[in-house]
């Protein structure tokens, strides 16, 4: 029975109806939970014949080939694999530690990832060669993992070592004990000096790399309370720089509720922000087009969501000391911070004296 079912998947008879369709998304459509990435790979590495000769992903079918595929269409199931990469461990026992993960870094490869130079580098890979063993909860793909922060976002992440440990973790990040502060750089002037956005989250339909905040059947609730640490006034234009704190942890959460405001995080292009920051000053002085092609007045880019996971606060789950960790803001924050500002800032205290020093423990 299922040497059938191997022989259909691989030798597919293209139908008269799809002449003129691109190869690699014809056979998206036709073989079931293959992604059309994992098509373009199979054709780059000629796993597919179309009437015994291989052609490139976008050759235009006619219509009554026979197609052949020669590879594995669904991926193996990929494993993490220990990494020797530096890792700032802020917290560390037998039971849990936790990471100021930079941004840049994945907390680990996705499901559909099967390439060792798409599934490398990731903080998982970074774990397994530091701490050896981890809670296998997750399954191979995220031991350890209880949570997740963005690749683009940088700052304090739990790990755990075993399972018991990852199992009253889990428990309480779904009972919402787990306090979880974040500081942001928005763009524009936000109105009020604290608020709390109370909307559900949901994947975008249409755009199925974001998340919405607009309402739909599927949406899950999610809460952020925002406080003003900062505003700014600069030649880039307005900004405010927020310290945000979330009863919930739904997948861009942050994210998707400052930009449902009007004030998307800076860098953060999937979301509205700009791509890059333009000194407003220098560009209106100059009159004409030609004047201001001239002017050329400064650009800068972030590369990176100003976003940063900066506040932590749990009951140890085995020992029921209360941890109270804190991790500064990146070097490229301060620095990007340091050329947007001018003398208009508002005098209050900078962003890192604003954050308590790395580390800091309480016992309840």
């Amino acid at each position: 029975m299922h040497e059938p079912e191997q022989n259909e998947l691989r030798n597919i008879a293209v139908p008269t109806e799809a002449a003129g369709q691109r190869l690699d998304q014809f056979l998206a459509a036709q073989l079931e939970g293959v992604s059309r990435s994992r098509v373009q790979l199979l054709l780059e590495q000629g796993d597919v014949l179309v009437d015994g000769t291989h052609q490139k992903a976008s050759h235009k079918l006619r219509g009554g080939e026979s197609i052949a595929i020669t590879g594995e269409p669904h991926p193996t199931p990929l494993k993490a694999t220990a990494e020797d990469i530096p890792l700032r461990v802020v917290f560390e026992d037998t039971n849990l530690a936790v990471i100021d993960k930079p941004a840049g870094m994945m907390v680990h490869a996705g499901s559909g990832q099967n390439e060792d130079a798409r599934s490398r580098g990731t903080l998982v890979n970074a774990l397994l060669f530091r701490f050896k063993a981890l809670s296998a909860t997750g399954g191979d793909l995220r031991p350890g993992i209880v949570h997740r922060l963005d690749k683009n976002t940088s700052g304090l992440i739990i790990v755990a070592k075993n399972d018991r440990t990852h199992a009253a973790l889990s428990e309480m990040f779904s009972s919402r004990q787990v306090k979880k502060t974040y500081i942001a750089l928005v763009h524009g002037a936000v109105e009020k000096q604290k608020g709390t956005i109370n909307s559900a989250v949901a994947r975008d339909t249409v755009r199925r790399t974001r998340m919405t905040a607009h309402p739909q059947d599927n949406a899950r609730s999610a809460v952020s309370h925002y406080e003003v640490v900062r505003r700014l006034v600069t030649r880039f234009g307005k900004f405010t720089l927020v310290r945000v704190r979330i009863e919930t942890g739904r997948t861009h959460q942050i994210r998707v509720h400052m930009a449902s405001i009007g004030h998307p995080v800076v860098g953060d292009t999937l979301y509205g922000a700009a791509t890059q920051l333009t000194d407003l000053v220098a560009s209106q002085a100059a009159q004409s087009k030609a004047a201001r092609r001239k002017s050329n007045p400064e650009r800068i880019k972030l590369g990176r969501n100003f976003l940063h996971a900066a506040e932590l606060e749990f009951t140890h789950p085995i020992t029921h000391k209360v941890l109270s960790l804190t991790a500064p803001l990146p070097d490229e924050l301060e620095l990007f911070l340091g050329r947007v500002e001018d003398v208009k800032a508002s005098k209050i205290e900078s962003p890192a004296r604003a954050i308590p020093a790395v580390g800091k423990i309480r016992k309840s």
